[in-house]
């Protein structure tokens, strides 16, 4: 009896620290982001979480002609202990099929496995809209992310 107890302090002792499945998982790094929003086609992204806070967003064909940008944009990003995420940055997208409007686009979701998020996409513009209930022009989608190697 004295050596299971024994046994059982040593390895213990000696394990390797088991952690959750939220702490092994982090949105720091790439990712690679499909969004749709209801008023255009599907659209593609390079988000990539730094430290702190702090990241870039690159549109892969959100530019004019379905272009890619020239140079990625500043965003920033947050994990809530419960494995929700959210990333955010200032982008210019097309909004409808006449226009496009520069303003903030947020992406809040969830992972769905270690390497990949889901959830829904808000983009709401610098164009003021006194009936929507923002007081901005706004619309909303889905995403789908990865991460990149």
């Amino acid at each position: 009896m004295k050596f299971l107890a024994l046994l059982g302090i040593g390895l213990l002792l000696f394990s390797p620290p088991v952690f959750s499945r939220s702490e092994t998982r982090s949105l720091s790094g790439r990712w690679r982001v499909e969004f749709a929003l209801t008023s255009g086609d599907k659209k593609h992204l390079i988000v990539e979480a730094k430290a702190k806070g702090n990241g870039t967003l690159l549109g892969l064909d959100t530019a004019e002609g379905n272009k890619q940008i020239p140079e990625s944009l500043p965003g920033v990003w947050s994990e809530t202990a419960n494995g929700r995420v959210t990333f955010s940055g200032d982008i210019e997208l097309p909004l409808g099929t006449c226009c496009r409007e520069v303003g903030t686009l947020i992406l809040k979701g969830e992972y769905s496995s270690d390497t990949s998020l889901k959830g829904r996409a808000i983009f709401i513009t610098n164009t003021t809209d006194d009936e929507n209930f923002v007081g901005y022009r706004s619309d909303v989608g889905t995403f789908t992310a990865t991460r990149e190697p």
